[in-house]
């Protein structure tokens, strides 16, 4: 099955330019997905749908004809994240289909960890599935009868879901936003001028569009968008769970401009910066960024070490984010066309590098082997989040334990892996400490192994045998 899903929602009700909004909407999410992009559109009787490979400009022919085609007042949008294996128009969302009660279409931002079991069960019965993507199977328990039965279907289903997930469905009268129960992934709110609401992954989609930010959607709350207005319920009872949001998504996937879980993401980038250059002092002449996402922290290191900030890489905007990239050699391949050092700016000078993070290891040392060619005398690494040690089951795309240089390695083997002449990464306390939410109010499982909804359940063991592993074959980190 299809999974690893960090994907880009947006959905708006009320405007006669729904589908362009829409449109401009996905555009700004761009960065969260790559590889496919369709939208979903209703004249409150009847759902329109468009999906195809490629970015949003792509897809939609740079919104003439095919905006026409959708032209409604309600519409859902979606941009989809690449991972390997997965490059079939099946897979594009929003996924459109018909059941007792009529069209519905769904995007979906997250992964289901108990999404192999529920498929299983389903195809046991006869079901069919079309696609291999876990979006597939929140539509068959909705078409189920006898949760169609239930006082509210749509919570009903969402109680059978176990994983992270960002939900918006389009029914032909109506919006309906859905947050899993922990938070993980980011779902907001937001009004524009003329007062018709949406939803976005992220509020740089709101700016985009002119809109204002209104308010998060609550984990395990669904939020109704119809003809009377905004209204919302709870599948949940509200704050008996913990949050764990996803503070990945405030270290490399979203836009700086962002507010993510109640906070800009520049500023926090900016922060651990800070925190990194107060854990991992050296002795430099030039702080450089890897753009985009190592950029913020970059200057916060500068300000904190009082070391100039230069770019000494030069980055190319007509290549994707290479971390999404679906395989290896397309990665190292996307890496030397998206970056290129300023030789003048590294040539002779003990440099610091500081990046987001480092997954896999192998496209940071082709950065690393750059610097050096370009005539760097030294190279300091530093990284803005800790070592990442454990695969994520929530959304992003760590696949094995295997694959992680920081699980295979110690520092010193990564300092040797990488030839730099130090390496240092910001501790998990001290990423924490840049976040105004509480610690426990994160998830941090691909760094310290504590998962906050467990996977080594007999309902998961699809999931550990997928990935060929054993949990917590080391000790996690206390938070």
């Amino acid at each position: 099955m299809d999974k690893k899903e960090n994907c880009g929602l947006f959905g708006i009700f009320g405007d006669p330019d729904a589908a362009v909004k829409t449109f401009y909407g996905l555009h700004s999410l761009q960065h969260r997905g790559q590889e496919s992009a369709g939208m979903a559109t209703s004249n409150g009787e009847a759902i329109s749908l468009h999906v195809g490979m490629g970015h949003t400009t792509r897809v939609f022919r740079g919104g003439k004809d095919v905006l026409t085609m959708l032209k409604n007042p309600i519409a859902i949008g979606h941009v989809r994240y690449s991972t390997s294996g997965s490059r079939n128009l099946a897979n594009a969302q929003p996924l459109l289909t018909e059941y007792s009660r009529g069209q519905v279409a769904v995007a979906h931002n997250g992964n289901l960890i108990n999404a192999s079991l529920l498929r299983d069960e389903y195809e046991a019965y006869g079901n069919i599935f079309k696609s291999t993507n876990d979006t597939e199977i929140i539509v068959h328990l909705l078409a189920k009868p006898s949760h169609v039965a239930k006082p509210d279907p749509l919570g009903h289903v969402l109680n059978h879901l176990q994983g992270s997930y960002s939900l918006l469905f389009l029914f032909p009268d109506r919006i309906e936003a859905a947050r899993d129960p922990y938070g993980i992934r980011p779902l907001s709110i937001g009004r524009t001028k003329a007062g018709a609401y949406c939803f976005a992954s992220e509020t740089c989609a709101f700016d985009t569009i002119e809109a204002e930010y209104i308010r998060e959607v609550q984990p395990g709350e669904i939020v109704t968008l119809d003809k009377n207005g905004l209204h919302s319920r709870w599948f949940v009872k509200p704050g008996s769970i913990t949050p764990a949001h996803c503070i990945f998504e405030h270290i490399y996937f979203a836009k700086q401009s962002s507010y993510i879980f109640g906070e800009n993401v520049h500023q926090v980038r900016r922060k651990c910066g800070a925190q990194l250059a107060k854990e991992h002092a050296v002795d430099a002449d030039v702080v450089i960024p890897v753009p985009d996402s190592g950029t913020s922290a970059a200057i916060g290191y500068s300000r904190e070490s009082k070391i100039p900030f230069d770019m000494g890489f030069v980055r190319s905007h007509y290549v994707g984010r290479t971390f999404i990239s679906p395989g290896q050699d397309v990665r190292d391949l996307a890496v030397k066309l998206k970056l290129s050092v300023v030789k003048e700016v590294v040539k002779g000078k003990r440099v610091v590098v500081v990046d987001d993070s480092i997954v896999r290891g192998t496209t940071t040392k082709g950065k690393i082997t750059a610097l050096r060619q370009a005539g760097a005398k030294e190279i300091h690494m530093r990284v803005s989040c800790p070592p990442i040690r454990f695969p994520c089951f929530y959304g992003v795309d760590f696949p094995t334990k295997e694959e992680l240089v920081a699980n295979e390695k110690n520092m010193q083997q990564i300092k040797e892996f990488l030839e730099v002449d130090s390496l240092g990464y910001i501790s998990l306390d001290g990423m924490l400490s840049c976040v105004s939410l509480p610690k426990n109010h994160y998830c941090t499982a691909c760094w310290s192994g504590k998962y906050a909804i467990p996977v080594t359940t007999v309902v998961n063991k699809f999931m550990m045998e997928r990935y060929q592993m054993q949990l917590f074959d080391e000790e996690p980190v206390q938070l």
